[in-house]
């Protein structure tokens, strides 16, 4: 009897405590914000995803970083005093007490100590540095150099495992139509082998520097591929605690609205250039990302996007005067093949 009724309370205690600390599913708890400053303390509110249905009832903090935050009977999650200028990011684990039972997750909370000179490497830094585009050695180098961003490619293979490159074929290889097998013999022209999601942002997640920015690439096989995509994205940078490096960028439109719907503290911006920066504003987009020909045709939406409070980023920008016109015109940032160039009119060199 004794034993049965410790195997009924343990069943229990299973299924009321669930972590996804390891796990491959996108967990219910998200945070608004993921890093801290010197300047700014509060990092952002605990939220559940609304697909789940539960309410907060009661959040501990827990994990050897504890002490380093504290959360108000609101929900807001801040630094204390007791963090140390030079560390680069804490690991905090919440144990959040809902109407349907206990939640456990871990979140990495990262010193915000990114550089701000709107220089984002596209593809990485790979022109003038003998890396192949879109290889962990590009990002690397933009790393190095100190862009404030690196930007890189996201396709899924036919088994679901995310790979970097920005053509949907390798080699001539499809991505979506071959398996991880296939795409792993494949070789950069640099030596690299193809490299995978998982390793790419695992190479950037080393630095509290530079930005990575993710696109998600339209799939070939269409739009329900597409989806899918955005989904595993979205779980492999959760699982690997990403979040505060990491930004979002895509051409199709129903892609960047799945992510703001998985994961709402994301910031995504639209690259397709054919919508207007209010109707993007309106659905709660971070920025617009478009290329340089859009902002010839329609020359107020600079202005119009700093009015409605969207962050520009304007590619693929290679020209010395065009660079210099942009800064002028106080743009967010500019993707560039030259970050190197971009760097030194930045510094007035």
């Amino acid at each position: 009897m004794a034993k049965s009724v410790l195997i009924i309370l343990f069943q229990v205690s299973f299924f009321v405590l669930k972590s996804f600390g390891q796990s491959n599913e996108i967990s219910p708890i998200y945070l608004t914000g993921y890093t801290f400053s010197k300047g700014t303390s509060e990092i952002g509110y605990v939220k559940i995803r609304s697909a789940n249905g539960a309410q907060i009832q009661a959040i501990t903090l827990e994990g050897q970083s504890a002490k380093a935050f504290k959360i108000s009977k609101a929900h807001k999650l801040s630094a204390t005093k007791k963090v140390n200028a030079d560390t680069q990011w804490m690991d905090l684990v919440l144990n959040v007490k809902t109407s349907t039972g206990n939640l456990l997750d871990t979140f990495r909370i990262v010193n915000d100590a990114f550089i701000r000179n709107k220089v984002i490497a596209h593809r990485g830094a790979w022109k003038n540095t003998g890396a192949t585009e879109n290889s962990v050695a590009s990002l690397k180098h933009a790393i190095t150099i100190g862009c404030e961003g690196s930007e890189f490619d996201v396709h899924m293979s036919s088994d679901s495992v995310l790979f970097i490159h920005h053509d949907p074929a390798v080699n001539g290889v499809s991505i979506a139509k071959s398996g991880f097998d296939v795409l792993r013999s494949i070789k950069l022209s640099n030596g690299e082998i193809l490299p995978t999601l998982q390793e790419y942002l695992n190479a950037g997640i080393v630095q509290n520097k530079t930005k990575l920015i993710l696109e998600i690439k339209t799939s070939e096989l269409g739009k329900a591929s597409s989806l899918a995509l955005t989904n595993k994205v979205v779980q492999l940078v959760e699982k690997l605690h990403a979040q505060g490096w990491v930004d979002y960028i895509a051409f199709d439109y129903d892609v960047c609205k799945e992510v703001m719907k998985i994961a709402p503290y994301a910031k995504v911006s639209y690259l397709n250039g054919d919508k207007a920066p209010a109707e993007l504003a309106q659905n709660n987009f971070y920025g617009l990302d478009y290329h340089f020909n859009v902002f010839k045709k329609n020359l107020d939406w600079i202005k119009e996007a700093q009015q409605n409070k969207l962050t520009v980023n304007v590619w693929t920008v290679n020209d010395k005067a065009m660079m210099e016109d942009l800064l002028q015109q106080n743009v967010d940032f500019i993707t560039t093949n030259e970050p190197e160039l971009l760097l030194n009119i930045i510094a007035g060199k």
